[in-house]
């Protein structure tokens, strides 16, 4: 039978014992976390959207430390006293601390982080940018791997990088062969490599083991954002056959 928990047995921050898929936040100041993210606390705790109803120094820390209007709705503010569990989806949960770093992380990884922290988005889609002192919580599809500069990364895998240059694609040379003799009409995507992301420079890059991404609405609402914009009808169709293809892909791999 699994250890019963308890305020006593939970301790300070940390994974909740012997569960790589739960995280127990010690909370004596304001988090910000992300909607959905609790499970369960002990203790007085409230929990405030960043949209409306902040006041005084709540009101303040937001204005300052969360620079991503396009997250505002998916982030709370947590604040009072207990341990607060949370937990995302059954994915392996791990915290992190940067002192004076500057770190980014795919949206859809990132679950709380300390007010030492500002929050901005990134130039790369999809992405947000830690800057600052403090702690923050990540998920991922299995555990994560740090690793330096000069490297290259399937887009699949990759959870976030510090302290190093945004990453530029890279294809694969018989891919852009193949699409420029083919066509993006008839061509598709066969293997799943024919595009990474390319890092130099120095730096740490954070790589979960295991190329399923986790689902991403943000993403989602950056495309559509885009589609508003204004695209041709000629655009629309390309547009439509590359996800027509990307369905096929995916339901071929189930």
């Amino acid at each position: 039978m699994s250890e019963i928990l308890s305020p006593l047995t939970l301790g300070e921050s940390d994974n909740v014992p012997g569960n790589s898929y739960a995280y127990c936040i010690d909370l004596v100041k304001p988090w910000f976390m992300r909607k959905g993210a609790m499970i369960a606390y002990y203790g007085q705790m409230r929990f405030q959207a960043l949209t409306h109803g902040l006041q005084g120094q709540l009101l303040h820390m937001v204005a300052h430390q969360f620079s991503a209007p396009l997250f505002t709705g998916d982030y709370v503010v947590a604040e009072g006293q207990g341990k607060l569990l949370i937990g995302d989806r059954g994915y392996d949960i791990n915290s992190y601390d940067l002192d004076d770093g500057n770190l980014t992380i795919r949206a859809a990884n990132l679950l709380a982080f300390e007010p030492g922290l500002s929050l901005n988005q990134s130039i790369v889609p999809g992405f947000l940018t830690l800057i600052g002192t403090g702690k923050f919580l990540a998920s991922s599809n299995g555990p994560v791997i740090f690793a330096e500069p000069p490297l290259r990364v399937d887009p699949e895998s990759l959870v976030g990088w510090a302290d190093c240059p945004s990453p530029s694609h890279h294809y694969d040379q018989r891919w852009v062969t193949g699409f420029l003799a083919a066509g993006a009409a008839a061509f598709g995507v066969n293997s799943g490599e024919e595009r990474q992301f390319d890092f130099t420079g120095a730096g740490t890059v954070l790589i979960q083991s295991s190329e399923k991404v986790l689902s991403d609405s943000a993403l989602i609402r950056t495309i559509e954002g885009q589609l508003q914009s204004g695209i041709t009808v000629p655009g629309l169709q390309r547009l439509q056959g590359v996800i027509g293809q990307q369905l096929a892909g995916q339901q071929q791999g189930y």
